[in-house]
């Protein structure tokens, strides 16, 4: 069973784009086959693959997206990078941003991404999609493609703020578009456990939220080792693996694959029932 994750937070700034590619990396790393999807026309995880001219590339996500539109058969292998670390990207750039304002004419456009998401699930253990910093179209098209979303938030006022936003819209997609969708959980990012502003809004988030919604035992410390690394194309893994950074990503990845066991058990006993 192939685990699709929408990583997202309509508010920039949070990491979201780290947490895919190191979730996505040291998932790799443990031998699950591990799809990126960059759904963000930033690009920002195509740079951090080391794709430097990703608005040169022949055939990003727009180019698949369009495909799918225009009911053209995909390859599943047309556009696929490979990193160094194991981990492949479905790249993308700015030609994404004028797709997104093209789809307002599309039938059925909440679908598209769900619909090219399906050709490739035989093919990978876990389908990580890293969204823009908005709650447009091409995030809601993310949330109908996906099994699970997690959110990272970095514990301060504004990003603690727009959670009830962002909860509000999940469930909305989940109400009238993607019945399935469940919330994995929320990820506390750029923590800066010096401050007691940071320590005392996580103790808000984890109060707040805990009970209803799973708030993931791993902070993420805030380091500068994250941007050194997407600089230099690479994980925190292969630049400094003893780094707190490094150690952190490690354990969150080790709680997100056994919360997939975990779904994966309960789904194999409903079925036998």
């Amino acid at each position: 069973m192939c685990q699709v994750i929408a990583i997202t937070n309509q508010k920039g700034g949070v990491g979201k784009t780290t947490t895919t590619f190191h979730l996505g990396t040291k998932l790799a790393q443990e031998g699950k086959r591990v799809l990126l999807i960059d759904a963000d026309p930033q690009a920002s995880l195509t740079a951090s693959f080391g794709i430097r001219d990703a608005d040169t590339l022949n055939t990003t996500l727009t180019n698949a997206l369009q495909a799918i539109v225009e009911d053209e058969p995909i390859d599943p292998g047309m556009g696929i990078r490979t990193h160094e670390e194991g981990a492949k990207l479905f790249p993308a750039n700015i030609e994404l941003a004028s797709f997104e304002t093209a789809m307002i004419n599309v039938m059925s456009r909440e679908y598209i991404m769900r619909e090219l998401v399906s050709a490739y699930r035989p093919n990978f253990d876990y389908i990580l999609i890293d969204c823009m910093p908005s709650l447009g179209m091409l995030t809601v098209n993310a949330l109908a493609a996906a099994d699970s979303v997690i959110i990272p938030s970095q514990p301060s006022f504004l990003s603690a703020k727009g959670l009830d936003l962002l909860l509000h819209s999940v469930a909305k997609v989940k109400r009238s578009i993607n019945p399935t969708l469940d919330i994995s959980g929320i990820l506390l990012t750029m923590v800066d456990g010096r401050t007691n502003n940071a320590r005392d809004i996580a103790t808000t988030i984890r109060a707040s939220y805990g009970d209803a919604i799973r708030v993931f035992q791993t902070e993420i410390p805030r380091s500068v080792r994250a941007a050194e690394a997407s600089m230099l194309g690479k994980s925190v893994f292969a630049l400094d693996p003893h780094s707190k950074l490094a150690e952190a990503y490690e354990a969150f990845a080790k709680e997100v694959a056994e919360l997939e066991g975990r779904q994966k058990a309960r789904s194999g006993s409903d079925r036998a029932r």
